[in-house]
């Protein structure tokens, strides 16, 4: 059971309303995790802000959704992992890919080399060390790449977590995890 209570589109004013039904518009339904995190306009605000200026940045969505299954099983949030596995289909990430994003790997080197990265941040609690850094540059990530590369990690951080302590009931088809807790 969800440990808050989902906000209603139909009766939420303000702030909330916006959030949401700019949402709707978006996805054409209000997951769950934003009729919970609807609670907070800033919480919700903030989560828009951020991904809607990394969706423009040099990451592809296939990269962002790599991103977001690696955190998601690395987290266990079958919620998230669920989520972005729905997503990546939607943006065309191969089912293979997406397994191997599910342990943090890629057949293309270059995701392969930011999701090593992505893991050790979430990992080491972003303890990473210059070989990390240099291995990216070596991949042929700029530090812009990285910057993105960390701002992806931080923002499914966020969901991952929110997801995990409201016990968010999954609205998307289910995706078990590789390795439960």
């Amino acid at each position: 059971m969800t440990r808050l209570k989902p906000v209603d589109q139909a009766t939420a004013s303000g702030a909330t309303k916006e959030a949401l039904d700019k949402i709707q518009a978006k996805m054409g339904r209000v997951p769950n995790i934003f009729a919970l995190m609807g609670n907070s306009p800033a919480a919700v605000n903030a989560y828009l802000a951020m991904s809607e200026a990394l969706s423009h940045g040099a990451l592809d969505a296939h990269m962002r959704e790599r991103i977001a299954i690696s955190a998601a099983e690395i987290h266990h949030c079958e919620y998230c992992l669920s989520a972005h596995t729905a997503i990546a289909k939607s943006v065309g990430l191969s089912d293979d890919e997406q397994v191997k994003a599910r342990q943090s790997q890629s057949a293309d080197a270059k995701a392969d080399v930011g999701l090593t990265f992505v893991r050790n941040i979430l990992l080491r609690k972003a303890d990473v060390q210059d070989s990390d850094i240099a291995d990216l540059h070596a991949a042929g990530y700029t530090d812009g790449e990285i910057a993105e590369l960390i701002a992806n990690t931080a923002l499914n951080v966020f969901t991952n977590y929110f997801n995990l302590i409201a016990k968010t009931e999954n609205d998307f088809p289910k995706v078990p995890l590789l390795f439960p807790a």
